[in-house]
């Protein structure tokens, strides 16, 4: 596996707006998720957020990248989307500026999780907001889980990657 097949080749912007390279989570289990405020999945921020407290000392970590290409439920400012997860849903996890998930603007770390892991039918596209990718501790994608898949049901599988 090349290191171009990593997450840790990438950056993306914080939601506060200076750059976060990637590489800052290297040996940890990674959570990426393309996020929305407004959308019917909104409520699984609590669910992340349980994930995050319950692994974040033990090497996990829940990224949030929000997105507006599905339905425009996503249509906030960075100011307020921060303040709308951290006071509806009590969000303490990295989230990153807006970001496109699908089309010619596509976030490179996005053209690459979508690369190594394909939804239904194996499509690259994703479908919706809160599709989830789980990284190993080495960067690389362990699989991809669709919106409709509540955080967790994802703790096995955190649990399984923490102990390789």
């Amino acid at each position: 596996m090349t290191a171009a097949n990593t997450i840790y080749d990438f950056s993306a912007d914080s939601l506060a707006g200076p750059p976060v390279d990637l590489a800052a989570y290297r040996g940890k289990v990674v959570l990426i998720v393309n996020t929305a405020s407004q959308c019917g999945f909104t409520p699984q921020y609590q669910g992340l957020e349980q994930v995050y407290q319950q692994f974040k000392d033990r090497g996990a970590v829940v990224l949030g990248f929000p997105c507006n290409q599905f339905g425009a439920q996503e249509p906030g400012t960075a100011e307020e989307i921060a303040s709308f997860c951290e006071k509806k849903f009590g969000v303490t996890f990295p989230l990153f500026a807006k970001i496109d998930v699908n089309g010619g603007a596509t976030h490179p770390l996005f053209a690459s999780l979508k690369k190594q892991a394909r939804g239904v039918l194996g499509t690259e596209a994703i479908k919706w907001n809160f599709t989830k990718f789980l990284v190993r501790k080495d960067g690389t994608v362990y699989q991809r889980y669709a919106p409709t898949t509540a955080p967790a049901e994802l703790v096995a599988d955190i649990e399984a990657l923490l102990a390789e």
